[in-house]
């Protein structure tokens, strides 16, 4: 018979996956319209690639990729092998297949991204190996750009149910301080979005990204309550993340600016 210790570590390393997993995966249930953005694009830039976080949820960010193309853009969630739960070196490599397609197709000479949760984090690591001139802008969305203790939890209680990329999303981790060490290249225009209700990413300051033009939601509209899971489809997220790829170059965003933004 297992020590009441143990038994209670096996009982809560489910639990704490199942919580980062649901953080990103119940994004798919959407909540409410998207928002209108206040400026359109004079010439579309190159393909919007979408990178889905832990778990690998494409449908949860479907409402996002239409919002964009609603605003004129080609815009294309990226599957990522393994759900999104294995390495993310190998997520990344996925992107890069994804980005050489769409820009094949469109005869473009580079792409947008946005990175959901662990979706930036294999955004990052792409642009990181070499693809920099690929890529115009990257947004990330409530990404654990120095990790998360959710994942550490989880790590801590049982590491064989914690899988690869959950590992290497605990704070610390191998990967998180190679990546960290140069946090946005030059050569790319860098956004960190996120919201201070994050309970999936934590502390929700972890999304914070040396460099980039880092943008609380509740910084725009004070009354903003938006977790984790609501990034993707919540109207104010939409309207920021179409803002920032239509615009010239990154915009500080502010009260000013809530209204037009949540449409």
């Amino acid at each position: 018979m297992l020590p009441a210790g143990s038994r209670t570590r096996r009982l809560l390393a489910p639990l704490l996956l199942g919580a980062l997993l649901a953080g990103c995966s119940a994004a798919e249930e959407g909540s409410g319209p998207a928002a209108a953005s206040s400026a359109a694009a004079p010439e579309p830039a190159g393909p919007v690639l979408l990178v889905p976080g832990y778990g690998g949820n494409t449908a949860g960010l479907e409402p996002l990729a239409q919002r964009l193309r609603e605003a004129g853009r080609d815009a294309t969630v990226v599957p990522l092998p393994g759900n999104g739960t294995g390495d993310l070196r190998v997520s990344a490599a996925a992107l890069g297949e994804a980005a050489e397609a769409a820009l094949d197709r469109t005869g473009d000479e580079s792409v947008d991204v946005v990175g959901y949760s662990a979706g930036g984090l294999v955004a990052r690591l792409w642009v990181a190996d070499g693809h920099a001139d690929a890529v115009r802008r990257v947004v990330t969305l409530g990404s654990p750009h120095h990790g998360t203790s959710l994942a550490g939890l989880a790590g801590s209680f049982s590491p064989q149910q914690c899988p690869e990329a959950c590992r290497q999303m605990v704070p610390g981790s191998e990967l998180l301080a190679g990546l960290n060490t140069d946090e946005s290249p030059d050569g790319v225009e860098w956004i960190s979005v996120w919201t201070t209700q994050d309970s999936t990413v934590t502390p929700p300051e972890s999304a914070r990204l040396d460099g980039a033009l880092n943008l609380v939601l509740q910084s725009v509209c004070s009354d903003a309550q938006v977790s984790h899971a609501q990034l993707p489809t919540d109207p104010l997220t939409q309207g920021v993340v179409v803002e920032q790829l239509s615009a010239d170059e990154p915009v500080e965003l502010g009260p000013e600016d809530c209204a037009h933004l949540r449409g």
